[in-house]
């Protein structure tokens, strides 16, 4: 049953402007499930397009927004507009994000820090923000993008500095379950591993795509629909027993 039948409720999905991207594929889920939705994209033309795209779609409000989510005060004003045109925050998908493939022995100060400002202080910066709304609602479902990566060391594009990156949201995610659990807002991560994205497009060759869908037991690398189903399903207010856990979406490539 749509979430909107009920109490109407507002999903944020940050990084959601890429039109192969995991966080338009989970905006569009989403809305089928009846959120309302906030895209937040450092490219206001990208998130305008996601937004218009989902609205017309699902029949859903959808709001597009221009936010750097490592910066508090841009999180702030955008968190605050998304309060004033729409209805309540009910669910939140840490989604933005960037990677690095270079090695430990080659990656420069500048580029670690970059990888964590943009994948862990933005998490935190946008569910910081959120998570006192949710608490005082006794509502919430939040949801981290991390990485097979985090899990094992390290994948087929990500190197140290995002593996480790990564592996600090699943520490974040389980802490933040505990925290949040007695308010009524469940913390969960979800750890993709291949999938067909514009990070993935073009970057493998076909010898090396056939021996690593070889690899996989389902035999077919992922499409962000497989992993927007399951952030969905994490957000359904019936999923409410669910917290502190991590959800591989990997085909079964690996299995721990």
């Amino acid at each position: 049953m749509p979430t909107t039948e009920r109490t109407p409720r507002t999903a944020v999905v940050t990084g959601a402007g890429s039109r192969r991207g995991i966080g338009r594929a989970t905006a569009h889920a989403l809305a089928a499930d009846g959120y309302h939705i906030a895209v937040l994209d450092l490219d206001k033309e990208a998130a305008e397009d996601t937004a218009r795209e989902v609205a017309a779609r699902h029949g859903v409000e959808a709001l597009a927004l221009a936010a750097d989510v490592t910066d508090a005060d841009a999180v702030d004003a955008a968190i605050g507009e998304v309060e004033a045109a729409l209805p309540p925050i009910g669910a939140l998908v840490n989604n933005a994000g960037i990677t690095s493939p270079t090695r430990f022995l080659d990656v420069m100060p500048v580029e670690w820090d970059r990888i964590f400002e943009v994948n862990v202080r933005g998490s935190f910066l946008v569910t910081h923000r959120v998570a006192a709304g949710m608490a005082e609602r006794g509502f919430g479902r939040i949801v981290f993008l991390s990485s097979v990566s985090a899990e094992r060391g390290g994948g087929v594009f990500g190197g140290v500095a995002y593996s480790a990156a990564k592996a600090a949201l699943l520490g974040l995610s389980k802490s933040l379950a505990r925290e949040l659990g007695p308010s009524g807002v469940t913390v969960n991560s979800v750890a993709p591993g291949l999938i067909d994205t514009d990070i993935t497009q073009g970057k493998l060759d076909e010898e090396r795509r056939a021996a690593m869908i070889a690899d996989v037991p389902v035999r077919r690398i992922g499409g962000v629909e497989d992993v927007a189903d399951v952030i969905a399903f994490l957000a359904r207010p019936e999923s409410g027993y669910l917290t502190g856990a991590t959800y591989d979406v990997n085909g079964g490539s690996h299995i721990h």
